[in-house]
């Protein structure tokens, strides 16, 4: 869906949005985003300042 970038910077709620976009894609409801097939594994990952970082796999 363009990632943060096309979506601006939701300060705080970076990663939130991510996982709401994994959320929709596995569950087949992301409309035009959705990607083909039938997705079982979603992937995210953040990186704030000063050298946080924090990943999240979701699977069906």
């Amino acid at each position: 869906d363009g990632g943060l970038i096309a979506n601006g910077e939701p300060v705080g709620a970076s990663g939130l949005r991510q996982i709401h976009e994994l959320v929709l894609q596995l569950r087949g409801q992301a409309g035009d985003r959705q990607v083909p097939g039938t997705p079982r594994v979603g992937y995210a990952q953040l990186y704030g300042a000063p050298g946080t970082a924090g990943v999240s796999i979701i699977t069906t």
